[in-house]
């Protein structure tokens, strides 16, 4: 137990330490081959934040589908917080699959359009968005074995649990680090699994993410570099 907490304790000390700017590029593999490229940035000016993560096919995947992909979100940081207001799904080459949702925390409604239809959720204090959930690792204070995130997914917001696995000394084409690896718990066979591998001693960012769906597809999501300040 004393070592959980000292844990716990090592990573809110490095999470307070959140970066004003942070670019990240990662590799997305499946088994052995390279399908892609994922370059991120994120800035916070005062109270506001904003986040940017383009996709780009790479390798055998792109000589079927030369696409790239571009999430965006903005928001505020409320009590140290990222807390969105607008998250927003771009398609290079299949414009009919955008997506974007406005968070109402006034009124608790999560507002989307998609394929030109509105649609509402109520909207959970705490939700994050699929990309600002990565960097609210770097703004959360505490460390618990259990992880508790209510995450916009599409229309809706589900509530995803993660659960302490272990901690370990992982490697990476950006360098080595000591992370706590939390799983997302799921109840389901047809619900995606996923493990996010956070850096004890860089702020607590992602630098691994693996995804299991449910017709056992992974891909595998890495760091290469990192910059922040």
């Amino acid at each position: 137990m004393k070592l959980f907490a000292a844990l716990f304790l090592y990573a809110s000390l490095a999470s307070a330490a959140m970066p004003s700017e942070i670019a990240a590029r990662y590799t997305i593999t499946t088994g052995s081959m390279t399908i892609g490229s994922v370059s991120e940035n994120f800035a916070r000016k005062g109270d506001s934040y904003t986040i940017q993560s383009v996709t780009r096919s790479e390798g055998m995947l792109k000589m079927f589908v030369d696409d790239e992909f571009t999430a965006e979100s903005t928001g505020r940081v409320v009590s140290g917080n990222l807390q969105p207001l607008s998250y927003s799904e771009h398609r290079a080459k299949d414009n009919k699959r955008d997506l974007r949702s406005d968070f109402d925390w006034d009124k608790g409604v999560m507002r989307t359009v998609l394929h030109g239809e509105s649609s509402e959720a109520t909207l959970p204090r705490d939700t994050q968005d699929r990309i600002s959930m990565m960097y609210q690792f770097t703004a959360m204070k505490s460390f618990g074995s259990t992880l508790i995130v209510p995450m916009a997914d599409r229309r809706k917001i589900e509530t995803y649990t993660y659960r302490l696995v272990e901690q370990a000394r992982l490697s990476t084409p950006a360098g080595q680090f000591d992370t706590l690896h939390y799983q997302r718990v799921v109840t389901d066979p047809n619900e995606m699994r996923a493990d996010v591998w956070l850096a004890k001693d860089r702020f607590n960012f992602p630098v691994r993410v693996v995804f299991d769906d449910p017709r056992r597809f992974r891909l595998e999501q890495t760091l290469v570099a990192l910059d922040s300040r």
